[in-house]
């Protein structure tokens, strides 16, 4: 049992961190308040080779793990990127893995190398408005026509779909059969053709840098070879991303918590009340030194699940786990680095208002709470589906 990362997961932190330095905390206040993606550091770290870290090296990749992409993950976010810059990345890292794993190898030679240099942005879509995490009853229509499929639909919550050139899109080839409920869907990636896809921006909490959107679509035509896979197999194959995802959300929420962290016992340290610093009273050093311990074990939950995972072990309530107390851990640093700063708390100028306002949606995105410990309750735990 070996807890040390390796010389060459170091040299990708300090790589990492190198290029998030190009990015200040001013930088990211001025995305937050006016929003507008951040090509730029979408840009650097496309430069820098970054975007395609757990693609396959043949395809210009670096075909490293999704531990290696979850250190790099957790080092943006931890740089006071948070998840404004993690979430400008994080679907290069793990959005194509279906194709990686499914695609042929035409599709993995077209798709693939334009993601990684850059040159492509790409979104996901698979939820919808009134079906939410309920993947199987998607309503999103693909009807084949000849050499097409003519899609008509909605998909919400879809981000960065105001930049995106192709959309990963999951929708319905046919009715839904009780006796099969995961068949019936197939898996797309195709261009997002505006003229039949209006995309309409949702105003949010937090991260406003990174769009989130509503999708409408009508009349979108797919060639049949933008088609993964066999038709009506598409749930099974965008299960490969998600464990990945839930992993890289979980490195991200402990890098989020760990800069709010810095930032509350720097500010503890100095700020004077009563002719001492804050710091010194337990009521304040206490609820510091808990967080910590929450975003280590949290890390650890992370690292395991992403180690799984590279092994080709199961990792379903491991990366769903490391997702839940990542989540909650970051979001606890969050809110303790507020009541830290006191009135200044609620100042922008403190930053850390703002990573309070995005470590929420590691908690609630891309799986609730709830969800996730009622899949380990059935599934660790042996109890009855509840769901």
């Amino acid at each position: 049992m070996d807890f040390a990362p390796t010389d060459d997961q170091l040299e990708i932190e300090r790589a990492v961190e190198s290029i998030c330095t190009r990015f200040d905390d001013d930088y990211w206040r001025t995305r937050d308040r006016d929003g507008g993606f951040p090509h730029d550091f979408h840009a650097a770290f496309a430069e820098a080779g970054w975007l395609g870290i757990a693609m396959p090296a043949e395809y210009g990749g670096a075909g490293l793990g999704i531990t290696e992409a979850a250190l790099m993950m957790r080092t943006i976010s931890a740089s006071g990127a948070g998840m404004s810059g993690a979430s400008a990345i994080h679907m290069n890292i793990f959005g194509l893995h279906p194709v990686v794993i499914n695609g042929t190898p035409e599709q993995k030679a077209r798709w693939l190398p334009p993601l990684i240099a850059g040159t492509h942005k790409a979104c996901f879509g698979v939820t919808e408005p009134n079906t939410g995490l309920n993947t199987l009853r998607l309503k999103t229509r693909a009807v084949r026509q000849g050499d097409r499929y003519v899609v008509d639909g909605q998909k919400v919550w879809i981000s960065t779909a105001q930049v995106a050139d192709k959309i990963l899109l999951l929708a319905r080839t046919a009715d839904p059969d009780p006796k099969a409920p995961s068949r019936g869907l197939s898996l797309f990636y195709t261009d997002l053709d505006r003229s039949k896809v209006e995309v309409r921006e949702i105003d949010k909490h937090g991260r406003k840098a990174v769009d989130s959107n509503q999708l409408f679509i009508d009349g979108l035509e797919i060639p049949v070879e933008d088609r993964i896979g066999e038709e009506g197999r598409g749930f099974e194959y965008i299960l490969h991303g998600m464990n990945p995802e839930r992993v890289l959300i979980a490195a991200e929420a402990v890098g989020l918590g760990r800069v709010a962290l810095k930032r509350a016992a720097r500010y503890a340290n100095e700020r004077i009340v009563f002719d001492r610093p804050i710091g010194k009273n337990q009521g304040v050093q206490h609820p510091l030194a808990e967080r910590w311990i929450e975003l280590e074990a949290a890390d650890l939950l992370t690292m395991r699940a992403a180690w799984l995972y590279d092994q080709g072990k199961p990792c379903g309530a491991e990366a769903n786990a490391a997702k839940y107390f990542a989540g909650e851990a970051g979001f606890k640093a969050c809110e303790t680095a507020v009541l830290t700063h006191g009135g200044m708390g609620y100042s922008r100028e403190y930053h850390v208002e703002r990573y309070l306002r995005e470590a929420m949606l590691t908690r609630i995105a891309p799986i609730s709470p709830q969800l996730i410990l009622s899949f380990i309750a059935e599934k660790v735990l042996g109890q009855p589906k509840s769901y």
